[in-house]
C-alpha cells in the first residue's frame, strides 16, 4: 500500500512539474507574442504621429500663406477706399469748378449790360445757342462764351473720366472685400484643422506613452528619465561629449532607453560569430543567454538581430569596446545592459568618430557613423548644410532630411523630451 501511494506521489509530482513548466512555456510564448504585438502598436502610432504632423506642418503653411492674403488683400481694400475718398474730393472739387466758372461767365454777361437778360443768355450759352437771336455787337461776348465754355466742357471731361475711374474703384473695393471675407473665413477653417491636429497629436503622444510604458513593464524593465538623463551626465563627463548631444542620440537610438530589444537568441537570427560573442558576454555576466533580450531583425531590409542595451552594440562590437568602457566606469565587467555603461559605451563610440570635436557637422557624422560604418555618407549630409539651430523644428517632419540632421534636431530640442 505504501509502495502505491509512494508511486501515485511521485506521479502527481512529475504530473504538476511537468504542468508548471508548460505552463511557463506558454506564459513566456505569451509575453513575446504581447511584446511584439505591442512593438506593432508603437510603430502604427509613430505612423499615425508622423502623418498628423505632417498634416499640420501643411495646414500651418496653408494659415501662414492665408495670413499673408488676408494682409495683402486688406492693404489692397485700404488704398481702394483711399483712391475712391480721393476721387470723390475731387469730383466735388470739378462742381466746384463748374460752378465758379458759371459765375464768372454770368458776371460778363451783367458786365456786357444786359443784366435783365443775363440768367436767359446763361443759360442758352451753357446750352450751346448762338448769340445770333440776340441784337448787337457780341464780338467780345462771343469770345468770352467761347472760352468759358471751353473750360466748362474740359471740366466736364474730367468730371466724367473721375466718375468713371470712381466706379471701377466701387468694383475693385467690393472684389477686395468679397475676397478678404473667403480669406478670412478660410482662415478660421484651416484654424480649426490646425487646433483639431493638435489635439489629435496629444492623444496620439498619450498612447504611445501608454503603450511604451506597457511594453516596458512586460519586458520586467523600464527606465526612468531621471536614470537615462544621470548616465547621459556621468558619460558626457567622463568622455568629454555635449551631454545634449548624447541625449538626442538616445531618443533616436533607444528611445531613451526604452527600445532595447525584445527577441530571445534564438529570435534574433545572430551569426555565428555574433552568437559565439553574445554567450561569452552572457557567460561572463552570470546571464542565461537563451533568455536575455536584444533586439530583433529589421523588418524593413535584410539582416539580423541581437544588438544589446541602451548602446545597441552587437556582441562583437562590445568585446572591442568593454576595455575602454571599463576603464571609463570602473566597472570591472561592463554589462551592456546596464544604463550607465551603456550610456558611456555609446559615448565612447561617438567620440571616438569624431563628436568630441562639438561641432555640428561632427557631431551628425559620428552618429551617421554609429549608425552605418563606412557608409555614413549615405545618412548625413556635407559639412555645410546644417542649421546652427533647429530649436522649435518638428524632429519627426518632412522639413527633417536625413538622420545627421535629426540627431542635430533632437539635440537642441531634447528638453521637450525628457
Amino acid at each position: 500500500m505504501k509502495n502505491i501511494m509512494g508511486k501515485i506521489a511521485v506521479l502527481v509530482f512529475i504530473v504538476a512539474f511537468l504542468a508548471i513548466d508548460f505552463g511557463n512555456g506558454i506564459f513566456f510564448a505569451r509575453v513575446a507574442t504581447d511584446a511584439a504585438d505591442i512593438q506593432d502598436d508603437i510603430s502604427n502610432v509613430q505612423d499615425k504621429i508622423e502623418d498628423v504632423q505632417k498634416k499640420l506642418e501643411q495646414s500651418q503653411g496653408a494659415y501662414n500663406q492665408n495670413q499673408s492674403q488676408i494682409v495683402t488683400t486688406a492693404s489692397l481694400l485700404t488704398k481702394t477706399k483711399t483712391e475712391i475718398t480721393r476721387t470723390e474730393s475731387e469730383i466735388e472739387s470739378l462742381n466746384k469748378n463748374i460752378e465758379l466758372n458759371k459765375k464768372i461767365l454770368k458776371g460778363y454777361i451783367q458786365e456786357m449790360s444786359f443784366d435783365d437778360q443775363a440768367d436767359e443768355l446763361l443759360s442758352f450759352i451753357t446750352a450751346g445757342n448762338l448769340l445770333s437771336e440776340f441784337s448787337g455787337n457780341y464780338s467780345q461776348m462771343i469770345s468770352v462764351k467761347e472760352k468759358t465754355l471751353d473750360l466748362i466742357a474740359e471740366i466736364n471731361k474730367d468730371k466724367e473720366d473721375l466718375s468713371g475711374a470712381k466706379e471701377q474703384l466701387d468694383v475693385k473695393k467690393e472684389d477686395h472685400e468679397k475676397l478678404l471675407a473667403i480669406k478670412q473665413m478660410e482662415q478660421q477653417e484651416i484654424k480649426a484643422e490646425i487646433q483639431d491636429a493638435k489635439t489629435t497629436l496629444s492623444q496620439l503622444s498619450s498612447k504611445l506613452d501608454k503603450l511604451r510604458s506597457t511594453y516596458s513593464e512586460l519586458l520586467g524593465k523600464s527606465v526612468s528619465t531621471k536614470d537615462i538623463v544621470e548616465a547621459a551626465k556621468f558619460a558626457a563627463s567622463a568622455t568629454g561629449m555635449n551631454k545634449s548631444f548624447l541625449l538626442g542620440v538616445l531618443i533616436q537610438e533607444s528611445n531613451k532607453g526604452q527600445s532595447t530589444g525584445s527577441c530571445n537568441f534564438k529570435q534574433s537570427n545572430m551569426s555565428s560569430a555574433q552568437a559565439t560573442a553574445f554567450k561569452s558576454i552572457c557567460k561572463d555576466l552570470g546571464y542565461d543567454y537563451a533568455k536575455q533580450k536584444v533586439s530583433c531583425p529589421p523588418k524593413s531590409y535584410k539582416g539580423t538581430g541581437g544588438a544589446m542595451g541602451v548602446p545597441q552594440f552587437m556582441p562583437t562590437t562590445w568585446q572591442g569596446w568593454k576595455g575602454r568602457i571599463a576603464s571609463a566606469t570602473s566597472h570591472s565587467k561592463p554589462d551592456p545592459w546596464n544604463l550607465v555603461d551603456g550610456v558611456t559605451a555609446m559615448a565612447l563610440k561617438l567620440s571616438a568618430d569624431g563628436a568630441s570635436k562639438k561641432t555640428r557637422f561632427a557631431e551628425a557624422k559620428s552618429y551617421c557613423v554609429y549608425l552605418a560604418g563606412g557608409n555614413w555618407g549615405y545618412y548625413c549630409f556635407g559639412s555645410d548644410k546644417y542649421k546652427s539651430s533647429y530649436n522649435d523644428v518638428n524632429c519627426w517632419g518632412s522639413s527633417i532630411k536625413n538622420y545627421g540632421e535629426k540627431v542635430l534636431c533632437l539635440k537642441d530640442n531634447y528638453e521637450k523630451y525628457y
